[in-house]
């Protein structure tokens, strides 16, 4: 295996919770989760289940980035940066 792909498979057994940042986040900001399902135009059980998740649709994470005023992306690019 190229050194490559051992780096994305290393980086990819560290899985990133992205719900739970997004949660972390929301509740940092003291945004409630009734506030952030209004603003998706979703119901709250749709956002606990984002909460939970691993990983969303990416413009489902747009659209929470910029609700929130953070690239959430930026975790991502991050992680693929540090074993470069």
């Amino acid at each position: 295996m190229s050194r490559r792909r051992e780096n994305i498979a290393d980086i990819m057994a560290e899985l990133i919770h992205i719900g739970h940042i997004i949660q972390e986040e929301l509740r940092a900001q003291g945004r409630s989760v009734t506030w952030l399902a209004r603003q998706l135009g979703t119901s709250r059980m749709a956002c606990y289940r984002i909460f939970h998740s691993y990983s969303i649709d990416t413009q489902v994470l747009f659209r929470i980035s910029g609700l929130l005023g953070q690239n959430l992306f930026e975790i991502y690019e991050e992680r693929l940066n540090a074993d470069s």
